[in-house]
């Protein structure tokens, strides 16, 4: 009973938050004043919780700090003049008439090669929205193709850190995980093509930014801030390094074509007009990781939702019913732990003895794939949704719709259980047969 409560307490104080506009942190703090009575009723003296909540806190440094190197990423892009020129090269390359289209296939490649959602909105996804508003198109729709593109590699890719923990938790190697996911991933991205190619079609591009373009127009030296960033993250140094460096470059490019100190400090603390960036805009979302680094913690150290779902799977006979209760159980971990890696550990290790007898740990996987990896992606007070959002500078629910890739997965994950599910009592039904005659 406690863990509902917490559940809807974190839930509704979130929703409200984001309904009305406020800070996540003020909606959040509810639920984390109830986790720390929920621990306290358990006799925990507040200088343990107090010690835990540190603990928490510390696994999530890497990502507030990635997030501060945000901030300062666009401002600097923009003083350096390197956005104005990935603007011109990405309408010489990405045609307005298929721009949707073209965005999802860019992201789809980046993220197979990079390995991380936030490595390739770093690198394609700045100079590719920065292009849509450019010509007029909607941000909206340019977002989800490029949330959707950059999913299928963090999910997919052979190099993705989410990926490898799967299959780490699930036992499974790499080659039979890829396999079992394979099924669903082909015809997710398939519907995605139809579904970009779709909104392309019906769409109007203005002929007056339709503009003539030459490459004698271009300086190499303004491209040198993301080369210097997509180098670094393809050579594995870590996404922290790849924007420091990258902030860097730009700031000693602008510094050399003439603009001050005062001027690159303003633009780094303040951001840019229309374009976003800046330390100021993001204080408070540093402070709300914070908040959920340390409640985290707490969830983790006491096992707040581990005896919920010891006892979750146990009447279930079926694929599809495994299916859904386990779909049902990652989305309630994603729901209040605001990560992506507790879920895919903690559903994986819990699961995975049960999933292992009554079905297969690659059918796990696949349904793990579709669910558990994405999840984080679609709740607005999520880190990874909101370090995906605060890239390109768009709010998670007015994209959500437009990121196929991530909410079709789940429903063909089920159909393919439902098909599988039906096949097997076919197997069976043909196998009683045979028995009956002989």
């Amino acid at each position: 009973m406690q863990v509902f409560s917490l559940l809807i307490i974190t839930l509704l104080g979130v929703l409200l938050s984001v309904y009305f506009d406020k800070p996540l942190i003020i909606g959040f703090l509810p639920g984390f004043i109830s986790l720390v009575i929920i621990v306290k009723r358990k006799d925990v003296s507040f200088n343990v919780i107090g010690t835990i909540c540190i603990k928490g806190i510390k696994k999530t440094q890497t990502v507030v700090f990635i997030l501060l190197l945000v901030s300062f990423v666009l401002p600097s892009w923009y003083l350096a003049g390197t956005i104005n020129q990935l603007v011109s090269i990405s309408l010489h390359i990405i045609t307005p008439e298929y721009f949707y289209l073209l965005t999802f296939l860019i992201a789809l490649f980046f993220s197979m090669v990079l390995g991380t959602s936030v490595g390739t909105l770093s690198a394609v996804g700045i100079p590719i929205m920065s292009s849509a508003i450019a010509i007029d198109l909607s941000p909206e729709i340019v977002a989800g193709a490029l949330i959707s593109g950059a999913f299928v590699g963090d999910r997919t890719s052979p190099f993705s850190s989410a990926h490898q923990l799967l299959s780490h938790t699930v036992e499974l190697p790499g080659r039979k995980q890829l396999r079992a996911m394979s099924t669903t991933t082909i015809l997710a991205i398939i519907i995605g093509l139809g579904f970009y190619g779709l909104l392309d079609y019906q769409k109007d591009v203005k002929s007056d930014y339709l503009t003539s373009f030459s490459w004698d127009q271009l300086s190499f030296i303004h491209f040198l801030p993301p080369l210097v960033l997509i180098t670094v993250v393809m050579l594995r140094r870590g996404i922290i390094y790849a924007f420091l460096t990258s902030i860097l470059t730009a700031s000693i490019i602008a510094l050399v074509h003439g603009k001050s100190f005062t001027e690159l400090f303003s633009v780094l603390v303040l951001g840019v007009d229309d374009i976003g960036g800046g330390l100021i805009n993001m204080y408070l979302l540093l402070l709300f990781l914070v908040l959920a680094g340390a409640y985290n913690g707490l969830l983790e150290e006491y096992q707040i939702i581990q005896p919920i779902l010891d006892g979750w799977l146990e009447k279930s006979k079926t694929l599809v019913e495994d299916s859904l209760k386990t779909i049902a159980a990652t989305l309630g971990i994603s729901l209040i732990s605001a990560n992506q890696t507790l879920p895919i550990i903690l559903t994986g290790r819990t699961f995975l003895p049960h999933w292992s007898k009554k079905q297969s740990k690659q059918d796990l996987a696949r349904v793990m794939a579709d669910s558990t990896m994405l999840f984080p992606g679609m709740i607005p007070w999520s880190v990874l949704a909101i370090m995906c959002s605060t890239i390109i500078g768009v709010p998670i629910i007015t994209y959500l719709p437009y990121a196929i890739f991530l909410w079709v997965l789940p429903i063909l994950t089920i159909l393919v259980s439902v098909i599988k599910q039906l096949q097997q009592v076919k197997n069976e039904s043909i196998k009683i047969n045979k028995t009956n005659i002989s």
